[in-house]
């Protein structure tokens, strides 16, 4: 296997390569690589066979897209990651074959809900579940310390103790460490129980990442021009949020709501399906297309996305267009058929 972290920083993305079909898969790419990354393919002779994010980046933009548009190489990510054009979602226990690599998945939620760790061989890429010697927040929309605690201890933990692991992060010049090692001596998780872990990073009192508001919704949405003012984490905060459950009885209410669906035209009609009698207006063309929903400003409006994610966006923009009472469907479309309520498609 060819392997090779292309980044020098931080931000760490991964190249493995069969080296008997000189196919490669690329894992956690950044935005301002791209360049870096075709060169190093070419240099080794190598075609790009899967780009693969282990979750959704809220310090840098992906490159996946990019890389897609350019190769044709599929976006793999977990199930439940909220952007569109993602060719392959994967669940735990599948695999990703690389040539004669095969990748295991592992969903490992906790840092956000859609995060994966990957498994071959004699190593394992974390993503930002565990790092070196430290854990990834787990303080974020969507994010959840008992997760990340379970992830670790019950599956990553459960790998040989001389399992080489690679995270998506490193800010103090490692470059790698092993399982036995962060199961011994990691200071964050090592030794604790689940709620000790829960205490502690519930009063981490960490500062937002740099790049937050420059990064984080625009690897949501998958949208990387200036076609939406995204909102402020604060605005979406404040975004009041429904259960399936809670949106179904006020569809059979006396006066029930405009089921605004943001997804894209292929998501509408695609595995998902939609809410019957919701109506189609992508994220990107809302600003532009308002004007054809107006009659809904002072009228319940209830916003769906495939993950609950790009949808509380559209709400935050309505909110501050004057449309008075927006919610958003928590957990989007996912949680909607998991529930198995009626759909069409």
């Amino acid at each position: 296997m060819l392997f090779r972290e292309l980044n020098r920083s931080k931000c760490k993305t991964y190249l493995i390569a069969c080296e008997r079909t000189k196919k490669a898969a690329l894992i956690d790419p950044i935005k301002e690589k791209v360049e870096r990354y075709l060169a190093t393919l070419a240099y080794f002779g190598c075609k790009l066979d899967a780009i693969i994010d282990t979750h959704t980046h809220a310090d840098h933009r992906t490159a996946s897209w990019d890389l897609h548009d350019i190769t044709g190489a599929p976006v793999i990510m977990h199930r439940r990651a909220p952007a569109p054009h993602v060719d392959i979602h994967v669940e735990d226990g599948q695999t990703i074959p690389v040539g004669s690599i095969k990748l295991r998945v592992f969903h490992t939620p906790g840092h956000t809900p859609d995060g994966i760790s990957l498994y071959t061989a004699d190593r394992v890429f974390t993503g930002d579940t565990i790092l070196i010697h430290g854990t990834g927040r787990a303080d974020f929309a969507g994010g959840s310390a008992v997760e990340q605690y379970d992830s670790i201890v019950h599956k990553l933990f459960m790998l040989p103790d001389e399992t080489l692991m690679f995270p998506a992060h490193d800010y103090r010049g490692h470059t790698h460490s092993t399982i036995g090692e962060e199961k011994r001596t990691n200071p964050r998780i090592a030794g604790r129980t689940q709620q000790e872990y829960v205490n502690l990073m519930n009063n981490l009192g960490l500062a937002l990442p740099q790049g937050i508001q420059e990064s984080l919704q625009p690897n949501q949405s998958a949208i990387e021009d200036e076609s939406v003012k995204f909102p402020t984490l604060m605005e979406l905060n404040q975004v009041r949020q429904l259960t399936p459950q809670e949106v179904q009885l006020r569809m059979t209410s006396f006066l029930p709501p405009f089921i605004l669906d943001v997804r894209e035209p292929e998501e509408f009609n695609g595995e998902c399906g939609h809410i019957a009698g919701s109506v189609l207006i992508p994220l990107k063309e809302l600003s532009t297309q308002v004007h054809e929903i107006e009659a809904y400003k002072n009228k319940d409006v209830i916003v769906v996305c495939r993950a609950g994610v790009r949808s509380t966006t559209a709400a935050a923009i309505l909110t501050g267009l004057g449309f008075e009472h927006v919610f958003n469907l928590k957990g989007g479309m996912l949680d909607w058929n998991d529930q198995r309520l009626p759909v069409e498609r």
